[in-house]
């Protein structure tokens, strides 16, 4: 990075995440506050894999107040079908149920659908989401190829099934991803770009090529999904060298991985995404009784480094959103 770039850049909240020079003087002069993004529930596992993964609109409520109040400024919702709750919804009105429940219980949290939604939809179904007016919204940048075993749902829970075992490829072309960013566009949703591995850097740089974009890019690693890069320190430092100018991160990774790379990308400058939809373990053996404890020991990680936590105001700010939370 040259030093007229480092100097420009000095206040920015984004900065060259690989650069050396740029990482010490950002230690010196002190990081970012840090985004924390809770990841509330999924559109795959339920209250079979974890019973304190929420699933009706009041438990996604319930369990993001919690987490808001812990310290996460942001959201990312799986809207669950309220008919049969181990799917995904797939109308804006059920989506518009919960996003104002969300709110009415946490003011000012970012709030941010996911498109990615659950096995067996439709693009259009997956796109439901962005009528209800979620401030974000998840873009995945790559074809999303997956093969796993979900257990068996037992009574007395709702909705009972037998144990399944999925095997499934979403396409995400090009055509498909371009046009769910221009409806984000259309709509004033701001993407957060999924990236599974370093090719994805091709489709973000289509998407700036078409004006599809705004500064800050918020780009997300996910990191240890089936075909995405494996959860190594490795693989997320050659994913970050392919990221653009005025690009903020945001790290997850799957299962046991979370906390070893949030970890990373909390000491590194970058933001961070816990919750029980990555991750349904506190540590080895033992299960998360909530959000809230997740989101909590990233705080306390945070402090332990150094690193301020984010107000919504000031993620808002650093995000380019508006100011006032969407109402609902």
């Amino acid at each position: 990075m040259s030093q007229e770039r480092r100097d420009s850049s000095q206040q920015a909240a984004w900065f060259d995440y690989t650069d050396s020079y740029e990482f010490m003087e950002r230690v010196r002069s002190g990081m970012p506050p840090l985004i924390i993004c809770v990841a509330c529930n999924g559109g795959i596992q339920g209250k079979e894999a974890n019973e304190f993964i929420p699933e009706t609109a009041d438990e996604v409520a319930e369990s993001v107040q919690g987490a808001y109040e812990a310290g996460a400024v942001m959201v990312h919702i799986h809207a669950r079908d309220p008919r049969q709750l181990t799917q995904g919804a797939r109308d804006t009105d059920t989506w518009r149920e919960v996003l104002r429940k969300v709110r009415a219980r946490c003011p000012e949290i970012i709030i941010n659908s996911t498109t990615g939604a659950g096995p067996g939809m439709t693009m259009e179904e997956r796109s439901a989401c962005l009528a209800a007016g979620p401030e974000v919204a998840s873009l995945n940048l790559a074809p999303d190829m997956s093969k796993f075993h979900l257990k068996e749902r037992p009574a007395p829970l709702p909705f009972p099934r037998p144990a399944l075992e999925i095997d499934e490829c979403i396409p995400f072309t090009y055509g498909q991803i371009h046009e769910f960013a221009a409806e984000m566009k259309q709509r004033g949703v701001k993407p957060e770009l999924e990236l599974y591995h370093p090719g994805c850097a091709w489709v973000v740089r289509y998407l700036i090529e078409h004006d599809l974009l705004e500064k800050p890019y918020w780009m997300q690693t996910v990191m240890g999904y089936q075909t995405s890069s494996y959860p190594t320190v490795e693989n997320v430092l050659q994913i970050l060298k392919e990221f653009p100018d005025d690009a903020l991160w945001l790290c997850s990774a799957i299962g046991s991985f979370q906390l070893p790379l949030t970890t990373l990308a909390t000491l590194m400058g970058g933001h961070v995404r816990v919750g029980l939809e990555d991750n349904v373990y506190y540590s080895r053996g033992r299960k998360a009784k909530s959000n809230a404890e997740l989101v909590k020991r990233a705080v306390r990680i945070a402090h332990e480094l150094n690193r301020p936590i984010a107000t919504p105001a000031e993620a808002r700010k650093m995000l380019g959103l508006r100011s006032q939370p969407t109402q609902y």
